[in-house]
């Protein structure tokens, strides 16, 4: 499977991170998956060739990439681990954020260690009460004196105890997304504690918990951008996070794609490689013809968010909808192409059913991103 159109920097870019998943993340993704463990060790590996500050510009010590570019990567790493990947993509999601609305002094902090990723990062939106709501959070930052005292718990935090960093959007006015300020915490605030690893279908890569606030004291230098900005960095941060789980969805498809092409062209049945079943090639057809089509709209999305596109939201949107009921999709199919080996865990390919099929689910649940578009569609209509 080929991208088309690529300028030579971006065939480098996709080039250069293949080789990495296929080396540092493909060998150990059933391992990893099976015991449950998070290899930050090859998370900085990843960083070491500038994928912990992908959309971080340069002077920052990140790679100071488009959107368009990374959709690439993060469709490339899938291809190893969809895990990690969606991971990598939550981090950058951040980083971004950082770089995008912190002040001077918060840059200069943090990025580096970031972009190095001697530092990871969470993103605290989600709450035990508000998901897809998520302006109707409680998760409460009260002023005192020149602090802020912040006292909640936000649910299924990917990187959870594990991240130095975590972005939490918090009330600090009345209901609603105005009243909603994102600040920064540090693991080693006091007040700050976790939940147990919670026991999920996939991702298992990596840790998800509880991220629980006890009246943690910040200094008024953690305010990230301005007080009642917090949903729309929020919301500005998932058009792109969105964008990243897209891809990671084409990637992990992607794989299986491949291996069932591998896998037919191997296996014999009734006197003739299964390859050869005209049946088998259509339902091979068809699932290219529709990565390629996914992988379209994601390309569109990114460029038009690239470009500060009023429609980008909207697009980022159908692109996450399109693309992650698209992978999981594939997957699924994939899967029933390997028969019962398909089943097997030594196989691979159950794993990326698993794990892509949350993508339908985070940043946005697939039912919010047709009410993004619909409302996008009847906008003009009151």
């Amino acid at each position: 499977m080929t991208h088309a159109m690529l300028t030579e920097d971006q065939q480098a870019l996709v080039e250069t991170t293949l080789d990495f998943a296929q080396d540092h993340l493909a060998p150990h993704a059933v391992t990893w998956d099976r015991d449950k463990h998070f290899p930050v060790d090859v998370l900085r590996k990843a960083a070491g060739v500038g994928l912990g500050g992908i959309y971080v510009r340069e002077e920052e010590g990140g790679s100071g990439l488009s959107r368009a570019d990374g959709v690439l990567v993060f469709e490339a790493l899938a291809s190893g681990c969809p895990s990690i990947a969606g991971y990598l993509s939550i981090h950058n999601m951040v980083a971004w954020m950082i770089d995008r609305y912190g002040d001077d002094d918060q840059r200069t902090r943090w990025l580096p260690r970031l972009c190095s990723m001697d530092d990871l990062a969470s993103y605290c939106l989600t709450e035990p009460g508000a998901g897809s709501d998520a302006a109707a959070l409680t998760t409460r930052a009260s002023r005192d004196g020149n602090d802020w005292l912040l006292t909640g718990v936000k649910q299924f935090i990917s990187g959870a105890g594990a991240s130095q960093l975590y972005v939490v959007m918090a009330r600090t006015g009345g209901h609603g997304a105005e009243g909603v300020s994102a600040f920064l915490v540090d693991k080693s605030d006091p007040g700050v504690s976790f939940g147990p690893n919670e026991q999920k279908m996939g991702w298992n890569a990596q840790p998800t918990r509880q991220v629980v606030l006890e009246d943690v004291r910040l200094p008024g230098d953690r305010l990230l951008g301005s007080e009642g900005q917090g949903f729309r960095i929020a919301m500005n941060g998932l058009n792109g996070g969105r964008l990243g789980i897209s891809a990671c969805s084409l990637g992990g498809a992607r794989s299986a794609l491949n291996r069932s092409l591998a896998h037919l062209a191997d296996r014999e049945a009734f006197g003739r490689r299964l390859l050869d079943a005209e049946a088998l090639r259509f339902r091979l057809a068809d699932m290219a013809t529709e990565l390629a089509a996914a992988r379209a709209l994601v390309q569109q999305a990114a460029q038009a968010l690239d470009r500060g596109d009023p429609q980008a939201p909207y697009l980022c949107a159908m692109a996450k909808r399109y693309a992650t009921d698209t992978g999981y999709s594939v997957a699924d199919r994939a899967l029933q192409l390997h028969g019962g080996y398909g089943y097997l865990s030594e196989y691979g390919i159950e794993k990326i059913v698993r794990d892509l099929r949350v993508h339908q689910i985070l940043e946005g649940t697939n039912e919010i991103m047709r009410v993004i578009v619909a409302r996008g569609l009847t906008e003009a209509f009151g």
